[in-house]
């Protein structure tokens, strides 16, 4: 059975003060059994993170890696040192890199390729537009950007990594994607991964990522193709954060 993951991804948001605050009440939290959780910090709190966070049962990790191994790269980091801070995760195409910064799925395929040389567990984010969603082009959108993950890390690579179904509009749209609409599109996901090696569609973890929230959560992780949950905003708050959690611990011991 898949274990359910929540990835609490703080984009640029956070202060030494406040992390700290949201890791104490992240430690009073009894240990969910069958979640893991990871939390995805801006660069310059890793070192925090991992004097505060080492030994517990939350991991930590980055929110974006170079797609070169090292070299004159301005301002970019490279995945030996998100391990050098203890890192497990790193993020790669998260729909804002893809939108702001015009990274491309190959580009994300070769972050994902300096994760894995490191043994960072990459969370591959996929997801459509509101033009592409209303043009009818969901599948064909999320078909390429697979494809290119498929083709360049193959069914090895991929099992080593985790998926995000990122609807991009549905993050701070207002508007919202249905359980069944997830659902659907998480079950598109598994197939595609199905017709590589039924292994892979098996195993591989795939995370909802549009504006959940521990009112939707409940619902959300109760679907059958849902492994947990990229967590933007809510993630800053650590009662929040907790709340997704638990409503994924309960999913899990449903099924069981």
């Amino acid at each position: 059975m898949r274990n359910k993951l929540i990835a609490g991804n703080w984009k640029m948001h956070g202060s030494r003060v406040a992390n700290e605050a949201w890791v104490r009440a992240l430690q009073a939290e009894p240990t969910l059994d069958a979640v893991e959780l990871v939390v995805l910090v801006p660069a310059p709190y890793l070192a925090q993170m991992q004097q505060l966070l080492g030994g517990s049962a939350c991991a930590w990790g980055g929110q974006d890696i170079s797609d070169q191994e090292r070299g004159a790269f301005t301002g970019e980091v490279a995945a030996s040192m998100l391990r050098e801070f203890g890192c497990r995760y790193t993020v790669a195409g998260h729909s804002e890199r893809r939108q702001r910064h015009g990274e491309t799925d190959v580009q994300v395929a070769a972050k994902a390729q300096q994760a894995l040389a490191q043994d960072l567990i990459p969370i591959l984010c996929l997801g459509e537009s509101l033009e592409q969603r209303e043009a009818g082009k969901t599948a064909q959108v999320m078909r390429h950007q697979l494809g290119v993950l498929l083709d360049i890390l193959g069914e090895t690579g991929m099992a080593r990594s985790v998926l995000a179904y990122e609807p991009i509009w549905a993050i701070g749209t207002g508007r919202s994607a249905t359980p069944a609409q997830v659902q659907e599109v998480h079950a598109w996901l598994r197939q595609q991964c199905a017709e590589a090696s039924l292994d892979l569609a098996e195993n591989i973890q795939i995370l909802y990522g549009g504006s959940v929230k521990s009112a939707n959560a409940v619902e959300l992780m109760a679907l059958p193709d849902v492994d947990g949950a990229l967590v933007g905003g809510a993630s800053l708050v650590a009662q929040e954060f907790l709340a997704i959690a638990r409503a994924a611990a309960k999913a899990s011991q449903r099924t069981e």
